[in-house]
């Protein structure tokens, strides 16, 4: 079963956030909701959630990445 929640954590200010993820689609850019920061992937990395969140995207989880 696909994950649908992850927590993105701010590499800035620490910050977390609770972001419900979209399922067809890798999420690139996110603005955190705490300093302001618009949170990009780390190099090889195909999203945000991938790169600060504690689940990775649904498109990883399947298998099927759109990077």
């Amino acid at each position: 079963m696909t994950e649908r929640v992850s927590i993105l954590t701010c590499p800035q200010c620490g910050a977390a956030s609770t972001e419900r993820m979209p399922e067809d689609m890798c999420l690139f850019f996110h603005e955190c909701t705490s300093c302001g920061v618009l949170l990009r992937p780390k190099p090889g990395d195909c999203c945000v959630f991938c790169s600060y969140g504690t689940v990775p995207c649904p498109p990883v989880q399947q298998g099927r990445c759109c990077a």
